[in-house]
């Protein structure tokens, strides 16, 4: 919170009384709240904006000729499991900050489904002391749903002290929509801690409109990330909602949605990453490649601008930032023009953090016991992978290349003895998923269809929400030793061919995140990429580790696997794999 002493100091800047630490000179500033370019020089003082002065008037200690530039405030990411970037607080804000991204609301879900609240306090002290500046939601569904085992299970009185925290902003994505329209208490006691607190509820509600929209956005939730196509756009923005439109590393939206986003709506509009992989910040960008698209769709820079600022900060309370005005936090992006949307410099709190890409002075990462070694397998072994059947005709997972959506798919496949065995001639796979929190000895196995996979295995700790180790493979045997190495390595990625780990990657991290580098980590999942193609024969079409991951989420339709059997998300209920049962 601001001090007395600096709204004072402040004051004197902005009167002229007191010379401005910072002055700008020479940029075209953009005002949000009339949506207008004006030149004029800006002076900072104590970290905050005091004021504008005519132009080559503004004096400061530290004069900064912005060369034309244009100056806009720093980008807000209003929804992202930074878990998904498969790097800590650190590294991720030396990753995201060169791109002009300065504030995100995180969900640090992926690692309290893991660790707890413990991942929430590893998450914001991490971030402490980061150029970036980070909030964070206490997630909702800690277990996404109670079909599956997670490392922990939040309740509404276990989260009550979390949301007081002066960095959490709110509850986290509310997946459990079913819960919402059914009012069950588990649900809404979660969301009426927040409301007590006047705190935002955050959404995810795939699909759903009519009256089970009204009755989710009737209790407040106020975002939604989810949207398909424009039609949903709309219907959440007049049921008082904000909608984000999300440019991730595998589910993107932004140009689907951009149809739906008019000068009438557009202040209900945001946009985020949700899940971005290093390679994709390093290669495109992060909130400045969502803007770089709507931009070159045909949005209008400067409401491009807005969903980036103004509206995420409006969205979420966050009244001292996403604006060029007196007062404001000195949070501001020197951009080079409004087609690339490329970063010249980048300040946070009136100070330069990064320069043309690179950050000023990188965090480095600080190891926490509480968030590693979290590989509590029981009784696992390779029997425990066989698929008995009583039918060849069966329910299999069809992979949907571009998205985490999953076909309700059927085959009739090859058994012997009672037991199916992989046949060349159909491109069906075995899935498997390993309870790894609590011990529970829990080993459940599916068929999987369209992924490619021929001859080993493929196995992560990285398998959304709750992150117990997903595997695939055509024979059990690298299944199984591809479980074993990730058991031994505290969690990661593998690949295994003909009993032979042809590669593997540690993540440390509550088996999610890495300590190394962004850069490191975007080779590691680059080879790791290229070996899954070149030697057991992924399908192109499809990312191999980031779709593997998503077979587990048992919220987004339509078949999915826990460590309790195959879910219909359709019905919210398991089913069995053969068909005549």
């Amino acid at each position: 919170m601001v001090t007395k002493q600096v709204v004072q100091e402040v004051i004197e800047t902005a009167t002229r009384r007191q010379k401005a630490q910072l002055c700008i000179t020479n940029a075209h500033i953009l005002d949000v709240y009339s949506k207008e370019w004006f030149e004029a020089d800006l002076l900072v003082r104590d970290g905050y904006i005091a004021g504008f002065a005519e132009c080559g008037q503004g004096q400061a200690e530290t004069m900064v000729d912005a060369g034309g530039r244009y100056l806009i405030p720093g980008l807000i990411d209003s929804h992202v499991h930074i878990e998904s970037s498969h790097a800590t607080p650190e590294e991720f804000s030396n990753l995201v900050v060169p791109c002009g991204t300065t504030t995100v609301i995180a969900d640090p879900h992926e690692i309290c489904n893991v660790c707890g609240l413990d991942g929430l306090s590893y998450m914001l002290k991490a971030s402490e002391n980061t150029a970036l500046q980070a909030f964070f939601m206490v997630p909702s569904c800690v277990p996404a749903t109670p079909f599956e085992h997670s490392g922990a299970v939040l309740k509404a009185e276990d989260i009550k002290e979390a949301l007081q925290h002066d960095r959490v902003l709110g509850l986290g994505e509310m997946m459990d929509f079913p819960g919402v329209v059914a009012a069950t208490d588990l649900v809404i006691d979660k969301i009426m801690e927040a409301k007590r607190l006047h705190k935002v509820v955050d959404g995810h509600s795939p699909t759903i409109g009519g009256a089970e929209l009204d009755a989710y956005a009737s209790t407040g939730i106020l975002t939604d990330h989810e949207c398909e196509n424009e039609q949903e756009l709309r219907d959440r923005v007049r049921r008082g909602m904000y909608v984000m439109l999300r440019e991730g590393s595998a589910c993107k939206n932004v140009l689907m949605l951009l149809p739906g986003v008019t000068g009438k709506n557009s202040r209900r509009c945001l946009f985020c990453t949700d899940d971005r992989q290093p390679k994709s910040i390093l290669t495109d960008g992060h909130i400045n490649n969502n803007v770089r698209i709507a931009v070159q769709d045909g949005l209008d820079p400067i409401e491009a601008i807005c969903m980036a600022t103004a509206n995420s900060a409006d969205c979420y309370h966050l009244t001292d930032r996403g604006a060029i005005a007196p007062g404001k936090r000195a949070d501001f992006l020197l951009c080079n023009d409004l087609k690339v949307f490329s970063m010249h410099q980048v300040y946070v709190a009136g100070n330069l953090v990064a320069e043309d890409g690179v950050i000023s002075k990188a965090s480095q990462a600080v190891r926490d016991d509480r968030v590693s070694g979290m590989m509590n397998v029981k009784d696992f072994s390779v029997e425990r992978l066989s698929l008995p059947l009583s039918s060849s005709h069966v329910r299999v997972i069809d992979i949907i290349p571009g998205g985490v959506v999953t076909g309700a798919g059927e085959a009739t496949v090859t058994l012997e003895n009672g037991r199916w065995v992989h046949d060349e001639n159909q491109d069906i796979v075995k899935l498997a998923v390993v309870e790894r929190h609590t011990g529970t000895g829990n080993v459940a196995v599916a068929l999987l269809r369209g992924y490619g996979l021929k001859g080993g295995a493929i196995a992560t700790s990285v398998a959304h929400d709750s992150h117990n180790i997903i595997v695939a493979g055509d024979n059990d045997e690298d299944m199984a030793m591809a479980v074993e190495h990730l058991i031994s390595i505290g969690g990661g990625m593998v690949i295994v061919k003909h009993k032979k780990v042809l590669a593997s990657f540690a993540q440390h991290v509550a088996g999610l995140m890495s300590y190394e580098t962004g850069t490191v980590i975007a080779e590691q999942l680059d080879n790791l990429h290229h070996i899954a193609l070149e030697s057991l024969h992924i399908d192109k079409e499809i990312d191999p580790f980031m779709t593997l991951c998503f077979m587990s989420l048992p919220v987004i339709p339509a078949y999915k696997l826990t460590d309790m059997g195959l879910f219909d998300v359709r019905s919210f209920s398991f089913v069995p794999l053969e068909l005549n049962k």
